[in-house]
This record gives structure tokens, sequence and C-alpha cells, in this order.
């Protein structure tokens, strides 16, 4: 028979009068149900940083090669067009290099924009949105305006447990 008599662990006669309370006490029963219950859901739920780690590692990335967050952070009105046009393409630059790294994307719609298109019933609505006065059911017909963006492929690394990802950009000195 195990012997777990140490102040850590349970021991075996402790266990078994629990197990005895479990199976004929319902409502120590119920207890210990709410309670496994409890603790199993709590114990699950990461931290909301770790939840939007993904997110958070992008807007990094793009503040790290663009200064995306630097740029829109700045008040730009007293800024003549020339000192925004030329900060612009600094941040396009890097922004478009992080997409080009994490990501293969693809127009939505194959159409050329521009052209007429005709959605019938049944249409992805995450795919189409539709603009202007819209009435009625499908099929509609309008001019294509933007093609949209799918996601073919999405590379962003998995982020270490040790990284703070609430941290976009760390103070430089």
């Amino acid at each position: 028979m195990e012997q777990n008599d140490g102040t850590d662990g349970v021991s075996v006669w402790k266990r078994l009068e629990l197990g005895f309370r479990l199976w004929f006490s319902g409502e120590f029963a119920r207890r210990v149900a709410q309670a496994i219950r409890t603790l199993e859901t709590t114990a699950v739920e990461p931290a909301p940083q770790r939840v939007h780690a993904s997110g958070l590692q992008l807007l990094s990335a793009l503040q790290r090669e663009g200064r995306l967050v630097d740029f829109l952070q700045q008040d730009v009105a007293s800024c003549s067009d020339e000192e925004v046009g030329a900060a612009a393409r600094v941040v396009h630059g890097g922004c478009r290099k992080v997409l080009q790294q994490y990501f293969d994307l693809e127009p939505t719609a194959k159409e050329a924009e521009g052209t007429e298109v005709s959605l019938l019933e049944g249409f992805d609505a995450q795919r189409w949105r539709l603009t202007g006065n819209v009435a009625g059911q499908p099929p509609f017909r309008g001019t294509l305006r933007h093609h949209g963006w799918v996601a073919r492929a999405i590379r962003i690394p998995a982020l270490a447990e040790t990284i703070d990802p609430r941290v976009v950009a760390p103070a430089e000195v």
C-alpha cells in the first residue's frame, strides 16, 4: 500500500475518507464537482495579452520596420504635405516589408476593379460588402470598387512565454 503521510501530499487514509464522503454525501459530491469546474475554467483562461499576442507581435513588427505607431500617434495636421509624404514613404516601405514577410495576400475578388459584378443569392457576406443604396434580394449588381484581400498564408512565429507581448516597442536609449 502506498505511503504518503508527508505535509505536501494527502495520505491514503485521508483520500479514503474523502472517497467515502463523495460516495455517501450527495451535497459534498456536488460541492467538490463545483470546485473542480471552477478550477478548470479559471486555470484554462490565458491572460489577455497572451490571447492577443499575435496581433501585438504584428503591431510590434510594423513599428520596428516602419515606425507605424510613431507615425499614427503623431499629429500631422501642422506638418506640410512634403513632410507627411516623406514620412509616409518610410512607413510604407517598412510596413510593406512586414506584410510580405508574414503574409501571402491575394485579392478577394478575381475581377478587375471598375468592372460590373453580380452577386447571386447565397453570396459570402464576409468576402463581399455591399455599399450604396442596397435594397431587396439578390442578385445584386454593381461596380467593383475594391477587390478586397484574403490571407492565403500566415507566417507569424510563435511567441516565447518569456516575452511580454504588450511591449510594442521598447524605449530606446
